[in-house]
């Protein structure tokens, strides 16, 4: 047994002072904020179109199919080439995308198909930007930084979601395509910020002499099923986000069940960014140190049950505050998640690992609208949402037993690369 030198830990300030993370941290910014405003906008413009629930679900499957397809790709690409120019390029297919829907907002349309199919050209966009960018992080993190780094990432995605949404509400109410047009131009300062950050090009040297192969693109799958805390951690959240995905419904509860307007509805969405950008702040400040396997259950377990809640109120502040308290659950997962998975996947495996994750965590989102949207078409919204929540309480007593790699995990500095616990 070796004795190490305990790695100093710089303060959040200290890690924003670098120019590399202050500029990934402000691409981000425009980034998110651009698309949880487009997102917002997308699924209120849909159901006003159509008054069917199933078209949500229609467009999360839209969404969700070009990142399954294009997994094992996305995450070669990433790996192989630099990461910088991916990003860029791949944002530039979601601009393509925010424009088209500008375009088709002005006809005054009466039919969603358009949209699902715009919808398929921004999920391909976005399987190429998430590993990319995902990548760039842990190379540019100052040493013993990343916890915070990943906490100011999740804070920034988080106050997107605030303020994308209820931007969203009163733009929407303006006029649809002037929500999307704001989206378009965000993304072009998000690509513009990002033109300018230096990325050391090492992160991809391990790699580029590897030929490319259907057995190189799956070994970030192959990483994922041979270390138990990955597996444990990235499934958790599949099926949390799978079974949980009420948010998706909010158009519909918001409308027939709340009984409120366009703006109330933009709030109702930004409650979630309230809840998970006040965690992300927090945690910022003051990140787990100690329990963190157990918090992480426990944080799924009262998402769970705020999905529950969600689905049984009328009332309006009732909701609100469920969909707060919902996702302020889920920054914890977030934050633990985002610093288990770089800490454990090696530097030359991060493309791979994160296209993988962004299917099982990010996409999942999507195919959770398509479950929820089908789900309450035939069942209702009320036993959908609350159905799903009584689910993600059965994955965590399962998880709690099944995977104790992950639920003994007391701090970040005990994971080492392979997921084996640092002496």
């Amino acid at each position: 047994m070796s004795q190490e030198a305990p790695v100093a830990r710089p303060s959040a300030m200290d890690v924003l002072r670098s120019p590399a993370v202050a500029k990934f941290i402000a691409a981000n910014t425009f980034l998110y904020v651009g698309l949880m405003l487009q997102v917002a906008t997308l699924g209120k413009h849909v159901y006003d179109i159509s008054r069917r629930e199933l078209d949500l679900g229609w467009l999360g499957l839209a969404e969700f199919l070009p990142i399954v397809l294009l997994v094992f790709v996305v995450g070669a690409v990433a790996d192989r080439f630099n990461r910088k120019t991916v990003s860029i390029l791949a944002m530039g297919g979601e601009l393509a995308s925010s424009l088209l829907l500008v375009a088709y907002a002005r006809t005054e349309p009466t039919s969603v198909t358009p949209i699902f199919g715009i919808a398929l050209l921004y999920g391909a966009s976005r399987a190429f930007v998430s590993p990319a960018m995902r990548a760039i992080g842990p190379a540019i993190a100052p040493e013993g930084g990343l916890p915070r780094m990943v906490a100011m990432y999740s804070a920034v995605w988080t106050g997107a979601m605030i303020v994308g949404p209820a931007a969203s509400g009163f733009l929407y109410a303006a006029a649809p395509w002037i929500s999307y047009a704001t989206s378009a131009g965000l993304l072009v300062a998000a690509m513009a910020v990002l033109s300018t950050l230096r990325v050391p090009t090492a992160v991809t040297d391990a790699v580029r002499g590897e030929r490319p192969t259907l057995h190189a693109a799956l070994e970030g799958l192959r990483f994922i099923r041979r270390t138990p805390i990955l597996l444990a951690a990235i499934s958790l959240d599949l099926f949390a986000v799978l079974f949980g995905g009420a948010i998706a419904l909010l158009p519909v509860i918001a409308t027939e069940r709340l009984g409120v307007g366009d703006v109330a509805y933009g709030w109702l969405r930004a409650a979630a960014g309230i809840g998970a950008a006040s965690t992300a702040a927090l945690l910022a400040v003051r990140p787990l140190r100690h329990r963190v396997g157990r918090r992480l259950l426990w944080a799924v377990a009262v998402f769970g049950a705020g999905t529950i809640v969600l689905g049984l109120t009328r009332t309006y502040w009732v909701a609100f505050l469920a969909v707060v308290v919902i996702h302020s659950a889920d920054m914890i997962s977030v934050f633990v998640r985002g610093s288990v998975v770089p800490l454990v996947t090696p530097d030359d495996k991060r493309g791979r690992v994160s296209a993988v994750e962004n299917v099982f965590i990010g996409a999942t989102n999507e195919l959770g609208a398509f479950q929820s949207g089908v789900t309450a078409e035939l069942v209702g919204v009320p036993v959908t949402v609350v159905g799903g929540g009584i689910a993600t309480l059965g994955v965590v007593a399962v998880w709690w037993r099944r995977f104790t790699a992950l639920r003994d995990v007391d701090n970040f500095e005990e994971i080492t690369p392979g997921g084996t616990a640092r002496t």
